[in-house]
């Protein structure tokens, strides 16, 4: 049997993968396009041999896409893993790693809002797509717009040999976690955890995990909510109210809480205090470098805390700064041999895990450094800062018309137009992935179009929260007008 197209939006690859507004771009027919485009690819770069894993999360409509990729794929002639159960994106990167595939698609849009889905490629090695590759496929897409699309049931792939049905996805996976955890020392110690998965799809691995080590865990928004309990499922402050109070009523020695496909992380702390990503960051760090004697430098994007760098210096290392997306951090990794890399919106990955960010690990290794230490998170960055100083982070999204961006872009990236920044002393200005002001005291200004959401993104890091939202003010008096 055959589908039929008919013509609708152009689809276009962000940092994150596609992104689309369901039913206006994330359409059965577009999601069939992107699964046509990456069949035509793989016969295009003769890495049609293997099949392709595919995986979903929680979000409205995510299950029934898997479907109708695989009827596209299968239809190609192509071999499809199916997973049977929603799984986090770092699981599905794991499969193409651990098993030596060449793609991967994970149907997720993050840590979007509800009303978005999205399909994320994973490529050789469990890597996030390069730019190349992701271009090609919106090549392709456009090559092939008009035709109709080779269609098999499932029922006939299965008769084929064309799908092999997961249902249990998760035990290679955890055993690799669990052999890189200090698991005597997390045993010992017992902690009380309290876990919001935000309604995603993270939950099985890391309770299999903490369940395994002894940990008491109780659960808060466990169950599938397409809407995510009426917010954004990324783990920022402002939306970890309920986790913050629930943990000090409770008495937990911590919370954490992951985004919608598991691949984010945040931590509130024994009093309810929130610890940013950029903290978590340079706990890890400093706790890999210093306690368990790992050795090599730490990779940050470009809206990522200067406080890393700090750090690395201390220990006679560098700290890499890449552009934003976090393709540009694993390979950084591999090109330094870091020990992590991670960025400010929650994703890290460690050295000899995969290639992508993974708050299920990350969590994991969150624990073992409280346990090992002895201290709790709290107390961890007091003495953090104690030694390295104190920053705050003020991030801000604004909105615009379409019509604008333009005019911001030539504002921004062409007459390379700066705020004046009172009482501030310009070190440097770069513009390698929008507009970074780096100033003499170690603080910074980045001004940016979002790679996922049609919005500006501004982010500044100073020594208290006034001066990095007097930066931000600044900036977007400057650009929005």
């Amino acid at each position: 049997m055959k589908a039929t197209t008919q013509k609708e939006n152009v689809i276009r690859f962000g940092t994150g993968g596609w992104r689309g507004i369901i039913g206006d771009d994330f359409i059965k027919s577009n999601i069939q396009r992107v699964a046509h485009a990456v069949c035509l690819l793989a016969k295009e770069e003769k890495k049609d041999d293997k099949p392709i894993v595919v995986g979903y999360d929680r979000r409205f409509l995510s299950e029934s896409s898997v479907t109708w990729i695989a009827e596209v794929m299968n239809g190609m002639g192509m071999r499809v893993i199916l997973m049977e159960r929603s799984t986090p994106t770092p699981l599905i990167m794991f499969w193409v790693q651990n098993y030596g595939l060449h793609y991967g698609i994970e149907v997720t849009a993050s840590h979007n809002p509800a009303a978005y889905n999205g399909i994320k490629l994973i490529v050789d090695e469990g890597r996030d797509a390069p730019v190349e590759t992701t271009a090609r496929l919106e090549e392709l897409i456009g090559e092939h717009w008009d035709e109709e699309l080779p269609l098999m049931s499932r029922d006939e792939a299965i008769a084929c040999g064309l799908i092999e049905q997961i249902h249990s996805p998760f035990n290679d996976f955890i055993d690799h976690i669990l052999s890189k955890l200090n698991q005597k020392e997390i045993k010992d110690r017992g902690l009380r955890i309290l876990f919001d998965p935000m309604h995603g799809s993270g939950i099985y691995p890391l309770m299999v995990i903490l369940q395994t080590l002894r940990c008491t865990v109780d659960l808060i928004n466990d169950n599938k909510d397409a809407y995510f309990g009426g917010g954004t499922p990324a783990p920022t402050a402002s939306r970890l109210v309920d986790l913050r109070n629930r943990v000090v009523d409770g008495g937990y020695d911590l919370g954490i809480a992951f985004d919608g496909d598991g691949d984010r992380l945040g931590v509130v702390d024994e009093n309810g205090n929130y610890i940013a990503a950029n903290e978590i960051l340079c706990l890890l760090y400093d706790y890999l470098r210093r306690v368990k004697g790992w050795n090599g430098p730490v990779v940050r994007n470009l809206a990522t805390t200067h406080l890393l760098d700090r750090i690395a210096e201390s220990f006679g290392e560098t700290c890499y700064e890449v552009p934003i997306g976090f393709k540009y951090i694993s390979s950084a990794i591999d090109r330094y041999d870091a020990v992590l890399g991670g960025e400010s919106s929650g994703g890290l990955t460690v050295r000899g895990h995969i290639h992508g960010k993974d708050s299920i690990y990350a969590a994991s290794l969150f624990i073992e450094m409280v346990c090992t230490t002895k201290k709790t998170p709290a107390q961890l960055m007091s003495n953090l800062e104690a030694r390295f100083g104190h920053f705050e982070m003020v991030e801000a999204n604004l909105t615009f018309a379409a019509e604008k961006k333009p005019e911001i872009h030539r504002l921004l990236m062409v007459e390379k137009r700066l705020p004046e920044f009172v009482g501030a002393k310009i070190a440097r200005v770069g513009y390698e992935d929008g507009c970074k002001v780096y100033f003499e005291d170690d603080s910074f200004v980045i001004c940016r179009f979002s790679g996922t959401e049609p919005l500006l993104r501004i982010f500044a890091e100073a020594s208290t929260r006034a001066i990095a939202e007097g930066y931000i003010r600044a900036f977007r008096e400057t650009v929005i007008h």
